[in-house]
């Protein structure tokens, strides 16, 4: 499989059970009389092969990467703080910073060298996974598909559960801000969570990314104004830094590591970055768009996490912003703000996973039912996500659960896997360090997946003395007769 074979002036390309007969444009022989050299075929350049539309430049890819990856996450950064310490989270956060930007790197350069094999211009995130399996070794190659289709779901699950997270932030937002003025409607979180329904199964009707592109563009001036409030009351009477804990229980560590997984892992949108480069080379290297994108990234996440752990104290919540005065307009404001925010960015976020549900079911539905079903689907998937927030309305604990479970996974597991099984048969380095390497990887998501998951879902369980499924049944019924009653 991949191998020429030369028959008279007609080669024979990739054979499979559908093989494709193709003279090849591109080779240069070396045959001379009695010759005993075969044919220099040039290697396959994915990125000559590449056709854009409207490709980005260098400078557009590196803000898209900086946009994906500072959103509201970079508010949680305090919280996670909190449950490191000042001087465990500074050395924490740039330990985490540096494996997500290495696991990043790899799944790139392995996206970038599959292309090769599978002579294809560009892939995805689950493409990528799954041709690293076909072309990998003999005995793997049989998981190709699983390994494509597990990408799939992973990162549909991931979007999903962003935007529970996201729900329970707006409705929290609501809340702070509309009991300081309305005294008298003080309503509970639930019923801010079922306010939400209404204008999110609304803007999740619009099913053309074009479309979206203003809602994304409000949203990016109001997380621009929101942040410079936030930063604004964060460095006003700092308290002094020998006031905190320097280093946090170890038993707590495990939602340090999710939450910043969570708030620094963009990994969903790496590769279509990526792909609509116009220079892709720029990508990788140094300097080039990754590393330049994640400095910034670490270096701005981990000043507001350390800063706004030194102003809030044991005291931070799950977003910084809640911490804001009560009785002042402009944080009140920067609250609204960044629900807004995130309001319109839900729709963004939502586009995602139900792109990979349409993918999966639309040749399974006649096409006079497309319609109604896609509003169907849409609106199910926007009920649920209310329904599990309403259930759980803790953002600090459904951020580092969502981070624990879902990024550390996709974001440190998949990449390290996915190079090992590529490098397998093309080499590991000296003495297998790219192994080993890659061993250390796993280990750190595993510790981050089960130790996160299950301090997490434990805080959970005894902050609302429930089981999981009995309080999801007792929330959504909550949310509903609260807002028949309202």
């Amino acid at each position: 499989m991949g191998v020429d074979e030369k028959k008279g002036s007609i080669v024979l390309e990739n054979f499979n059970s559908t093989a494709n007969l193709a003279t090849n444009p591109g080779f240069q022989s070396t045959l001379s009389l009695g010759s005993k050299e075969v044919i220099n075929e040039k290697t396959y350049n994915p990125f000559e092969h590449r056709n854009v539309e409207h490709p980005n430049s260098t400078i557009g890819s590196l803000v898209h990467l900086l946009k994906s990856s500072l959103g509201s996450g970079i508010l949680a950064m305090p919280a996670a703080f909190k449950n490191a310490g000042l001087i465990v989270g500074g050395i924490g956060t740039f330990i985490v910073g540096f494996i997500c930007t290495h696991c990043v790197y790899i799944l790139v350069s392995t996206s970038q060298e599959v292309c090769i094999d599978a002579k294809k211009p560009s892939m995805g995130f689950a493409e990528t996974c799954g041709a690293a399996f076909e072309f990998g070794p003999k005995r793997l190659r049989p998981w190709a598909n699983f390994a494509r289709t597990f990408v799939d779901y992973a990162l549909a699950c991931t979007y999903l559960a962003a935007l529970c997270v996201y729900i329970v932030f707006i409705a929290e937002s609501f809340k702070e801000v509309l009991d300081e003025y309305m005294p008298d409607y003080i309503l509970s979180v639930e019923t801010y969570c079922a306010l939400t329904l209404v204008p999110l199964v609304l803007i999740c009707q619009i099913r053309n990314l074009k479309w979206l592109v203003p809602f994304s563009a409000i949203a990016n001036v109001l997380l621009v104004i929101c942040f410079a409030i936030t930063m604004y009351y964060i460095f006003s009477d700092l308290p002094s830094p020998a006031e905190r804990n320097m280093v946090a229980s170890v038993p707590q560590w495990p939602l340090f590591m999710s939450t910043v997984i969570f708030a620094m892992e963009g990994i969903g949108v790496v590769m279509p970055v990526e792909n609509e480069m116009a220079k892709p080379e720029h990508f990788l290297g140094c300097p080039g768009v990754l590393n330049v994108a994640m400095t910034i990234v670490i270096g701005l996440y981990g000043l507001v996490g350390f800063f706004g752990y030194i102003k809030y104290g044991d005291d931070v919540r799950g977003s910084v912003t809640l911490n804001l005065p009560q009785d002042e307009l402009m944080a009140q404001s920067a609250k609204l703000l960044m629900a807004l925010a995130i309001l319109f960015t839900y729709s963004l976020q939502f586009y995602v996973p139900m792109e990979m549900i349409w993918r999966q079911i639309h040749n399974k539905i006649p096409v006079k039912y497309h319609n109604i079903t896609q509003i169907s689907i849409r609106t199910t998937i926007v009920l649920g996500s209310v329904a599990l927030a309403a259930a759980f309305p803790d953002l600090e604990l459904f951020i580092s659960l969502c981070g624990a479970i879902f990024l550390s996974s996709l974001g440190l597991f998949i990449p390290a896997v996915i190079e090992t099984v590529h490098k397998w048969d093309r080499g590991l380095g000296f003495l297998n360090w790219i192994l080993w390497k890659n061993c250390f990887i796993a280990v750190i998501a595993i510790i981050a997946l089960f130790a996160g998951s299950y301090v997490s879902i434990t805080g959970i369980i005894e902050k609302f003395n429930q089981p999981v499924l009995e309080r999801l049944l007792n929330g959504t019924l909550n949310m509903v007769n609260e807002t028949l009653i309202l």
